[in-house]
């Protein structure tokens, strides 16, 4: 049975009375644990693209580019997608489920923050709540202000990028560690190492995206300091 399909079956049990959030409780051990943090991360998506009182077509596609999601499964999905967006759980409550899940220091927190900042932008607006929203899931699982900083200077376009920021050290940070930065960004960013750690090959064009920012950001640093 394919995971859509098991998930399928687990919508089945919202018939029953459940709500979202209590079938995500029910399956959150293996062997179903797969199927729960999917369930949490489209919850989570889906509650982005509502942050500003809107979901657009452009956001909807944004998700489906990031989370990637098989045609044949798309119906499933998108039962998932459209409950998320009433149930009556908050976006923190599954922010919550995703950080316990995962636990500390899992780099696969910070590839979800840069795709819900994907979907938050793809309508060209970023909305004073979609940064609230953003803020508070990075707090909740455990990313710091410096690691949100970097992931929103890439994305959003209100002003040119610290490069500083982009790279997530101190203005005063000596150029070795900056250096060091800036390698550790692009080896975090190498495709095979993002797939290694479960993010699907359609996501990777983020880390291309990253990519060509943390280099640009290290050639702007240089320039400076020559």
């Amino acid at each position: 049975m394919s995971l859509w399909s098991r998930i399928s079956d687990a919508i089945a049990a919202l018939r029953s009375g459940e709500s979202l959030s209590q079938v995500f409780d029910r399956l959150s051990a293996p062997p179903e644990r797969s199927v729960a943090f999917t369930i949490a991360v489209i919850a989570l998506g889906a509650k982005m693209a509502k942050a500003d009182g809107m979901v657009t077509r452009d956001e909807v596609s944004a998700f489906r580019e990031v989370f990637h999601i098989p045609p044949e499964e798309e119906a499933n999905a998108a039962r998932v997608f459209n409950m998320a967006r009433t149930d009556i759980a908050g976006f923190d409550d599954y922010a919550r489920k995703i950080a316990k899940m995962l636990g500390p220091d899992n780099p696969i927190k910070n590839d979800l923050l840069e795709g819900l900042f994907y979907i938050a932008v793809a309508d060209g607006e970023y909305h004073p709540n979609e940064n609230e929203f953003l803020a508070k899931v990075a707090e909740i699982l455990g990313i710091s202000e410096r690691q949100f900083n970097s992931v929103r200077a890439r994305f959003v376009p209100d002003a040119a990028p610290d490069p500083y920021e982009i790279l997530g050290v101190p203005h005063d940070a000596p150029i070795e560690d900056v250096r060091a930065a800036w390698r550790k960004a692009v080896r975090e960013s190498h495709p095979d190492r993002m797939i290694a750690r479960g993010v699907p090959k359609e996501a990777i064009k983020l880390a291309e995206k990253r990519l060509v920012a943390v280099n640009r950001a290290w050639e702007e640093i240089q320039k400076d300091a020559a």
